[in-house]
């Protein structure tokens, strides 16, 4: 009897514990979220990786004759444009060896004029008997033999005419120069070392690796046409001119098993500089109509990744979801949600399952802010 009468208290407790927490939650205050539709988007299928920037041409000048150096004729990190003198080099020595060589080919020309001359008088005579055939076969060899001094005296001409010229260092490439590393006044020579080095900035290039499993599918693109690609620096900030693929290496790398490719850029606006590290994101294709969410929206936890997708009657439950690439401010999902489905944006720290939500749109969906998404609400 005693048992009966605890049981029928038991029983009594839990009707009571169970009408108190219904009317715990009918009175449970609502939560103020914001929420965002899932949206249909044409995203990019990107490869990543990191690059390394670098210029197109690289020169390293350097004087081809030498001398006292007189002149430089710019500033350190200037523009140059090809073709501009950068350097003098004292010009004397090689002006005086010019006039000397000139006059060396003056003489043996009108030597071998002469020679020219008698060796016709000579073949003249010898029809006649009057000189030998030995003397006008002599006359004839040394008419020759000034004639081919006279093709040594003028290449002699034309080697100290070009060593003059290199007295005058000029840029062969347009660039912009780095640090002076021969001031004027000090005595230079052929191969004693870089007087300054000029980068080509415009165009410029990203060089970077491709694993062995994005390789693949690279080259088939390369094969469909031009490859767009951009990069993001260091500092996130994403460079507003897409670039092309320009290059593959005809081989795999045996030690890193990774492919080198590299990307070609105007560089109009000069964000890009050589050594710079980037992130670097080539487009391989666009699949349209994924479904996409913000970013704030996905969560991660010890179940894994999931949203809170809020229902027609205001209440917010858990959605475990498939996260794939991020397009811009959002995150494409292969799994968990439908197109036009709310998902929690901001708040989600305040829900628990169940829970009454008061949802707000956002004013500005993140979905619309996505460049180049195709974003289809």
């Amino acid at each position: 009897m005693v048992v009966a009468q605890r049981e029928r208290i038991a029983v009594a407790a839990l009707a009571l514990a169970a009408a108190c927490g219904g009317k715990t939650a009918e009175n449970a205050p609502t939560v103020p979220v914001s929420v965002s539709p899932a949206v249909r988007i044409d995203a990019p299928a990107l490869v990543a990786a990191n690059g390394v920037v670098e210029p197109v041409q690289t020169v390293a000048v350097e004087a081809q004759v030498g001398g006292t150096l007189t002149e430089v004729s710019f500033q350190e990190g200037e523009e140059v444009s090809e073709g501009q003198v950068l350097f003098r080099i004292d010009p004397r020595p090689f002006e005086s060896a010019l006039r000397q060589s000139e006059a060396a080919l003056a003489r043996d020309r009108a030597q071998a004029q002469n020679a020219q001359r008698e060796a016709e008088r000579y073949k003249a005579l010898v029809a006649k008997d009057y000189v030998t055939q030995s003397q006008a076969e002599q006359a004839q060899a040394q008419a020759a033999s000034l004639v081919a001094t006279l093709q040594a005296d003028s290449a002699a001409v034309e080697n100290a005419r070009v060593n003059l010229g290199y007295t005058s260092i000029r840029a062969p490439i347009r660039g912009r120069t780095g640090s002076l590393l021969v001031r004027r006044g000090n005595l230079v020579k052929p191969n004693g070392g870089a007087l300054v080095v000029i980068n080509e900035l415009q165009p410029i290039l990203v060089r970077f690796p491709v694993t062995a499993r994005d390789f693949l599918a690279l080259r088939r693109r390369v094969a469909m046409g031009p490859v767009p690609v951009r990069v993001t620096a260091s500092d996130s900030t994403v460079l507003p001119e897409q670039g092309s693929l320009t290059f593959l290496d005809n081989a795999v790398d045996s030690l890193t098993g990774t492919v080198t490719a590299k990307a070609r850029f105007n560089n109009s606006s000069r964000a890009l500089w050589p050594g710079e590290y980037v992130r670097v994101s080539v487009q391989l294709d666009v699949r349209s109509g994924a479904i996409a969410v913000p970013t704030t929206a996905v969560m991660n936890g010890q179940e894994g990744t999931y949203v809170y997708v809020v229902d027609s009657e205001k209440n917010a439950h858990v959605r475990t979801v498939t996260p794939g690439q991020a397009v811009g401010d959002l995150t494409v999902i292969e799994r968990g949600v439908q197109p036009g489905e709310q998902v929690v944006v901001d708040g989600q720290s305040r829900l628990m399952p169940g829970a009454k939500v008061d949802a707000k749109q956002q004013t500005t969906p993140v979905a619309q802010r996505a460049a180049g998404s195709g974003v289809d609400e």
